[in-house]
C-alpha cells in the first residue's frame, strides 16, 4: 500500500483511461485529478467515448478529468469542446496546442477560456508555446498548460530548465496550472516538485513506486541482489 503520510507540494494526476485502474485510484486517496486522450482509451479498449467519460465521471464526481477533443478543424473542435463541457462541473476540456497541420490553436483557446470552458491545453513542447498559450487564457478561468516534459527529456534536453522558466512566465495567471506530462520515472516527480510545476500527471506503474521515496540505497542493493539471487535459485540455473 501507498505511504499516505508522504505530503507532495505538486498535484498528482493519474493518467490514463482504464476506468477500473482509475477508480482504483481515486479509492486509494492518492490523487487529485485524472487526465485521458483519444489513444489511452484506444490502448484501454474504449469504443464509445461519451459513454466511457460518463461513467467515469459517476465513479469520480468530485476531481477535475481532462477529456480530449479528437477534430482536427477549429469548428469541429469548438463543437467537441462545448460538448465536453457540458458533462459535468470538473470537466477540463483538453485542446491540443496545434492541429495536425501545424496551425496554431491559440485563437480558439482565448475564445473557449474567455468563454468560461475550464481547458486543458496539451502537446506542448516549447516556451514560445507556453507563452502564446498562456498569453490567450483568460484570466479568470481555471486552466492546465500541459508541457509534454518527458518528450522534451526524448529528444536529450533537460525540460527543467523549460518547466522552470515556463511555471515563473504563468505566476501572472493563478488561476492557471502548470502541468509536467509524459512522466517517465518516479524521478520526474521530484524533479517537477522543484520546478515548481502544480501538476505532474503519473501513470499507475508509476504510482506503485511512490514508497521507495528516500528509501535507503544500501537497502534496495540488498534487495536487488536478493532478488537475483532468488530468480537464480528459482531457475534452476548451474555454472
Amino acid at each position: 500500500m501507498m505511504n499516505k503520510e508522504k505530503k507532495f507540494n505538486i498535484k498528482l494526476f493519474a493518467d490514463g483511461a482504464d476506468l477500473a485502474g482509475m477508480i482504483e485510484e481515486y479509492k486509494k486517496g492518492i490523487v487529485s485529478g485524472f487526465t485521458t486522450n483519444p489513444t489511452l482509451m484506444k490502448k484501454a479498449g474504449v469504443h464509445n467515448y461519451e459513454e466511457f467519460a460518463k461513467n467515469a465521471l459517476i465513479a469520480i464526481p468530485d476531481l477535475p478529468i481532462s477529456f480530449e477533443v479528437f477534430s482536427d478543424d477549429f469548428e469541429g473542435m469548438e463543437k467537441e469542446a462545448r460538448k465536453i463541457a457540458t458533462w459535468g462541473e470538473h470537466v477540463y476540456i483538453k485542446i491540443p496546442v496545434t492541429n495536425t497541420k501545424g496551425d496554431s490553436t491559440v485563437s480558439l483557446v482565448k475564445k473557449l477560456s474567455h468563454d468560461g470552458l475550464k481547458l486543458n491545453v496539451t502537446a506542448i513542447l516549447s516556451l514560445d508555446q507556453v507563452k502564446k498559450v498562456g498569453e490567450a487564457l483568460s484570466p479568470d478561468t481555471p486552466s492546465i498548460v500541459s508541457v509534454f516534459a518527458g518528450r522534451i527529456a526524448d529528444t536529450g534536453v533537460d525540460p527543467m530548465p523549460i518547466m522552470s522558466e515556463a511555471k515563473a512566465f504563468l505566476n501572472s495567471k493563478p488561476k492557471t496550472e502548470l502541468l509536467w506530462a509524459s512522466t517517465r520515472e518516479l524521478l520526474n516527480l521530484v524533479q517537477a516538485e522543484s520546478c515548481g510545476c502544480d501538476i505532474i500527471t503519473i501513470t499507475n506503474d508509476i504510482l506503485k513506486k511512490i514508497p521507495q521515496l528516500g528509501k535507503d540505497l544500501n537497502q534496495l542493493s540488498l534487495e536487488t541482489v536478493q532478488m537475483f539471487y532468488d530468480d537464480a535459485l528459482s531457475s534452476g540455473f548451474r555454472i
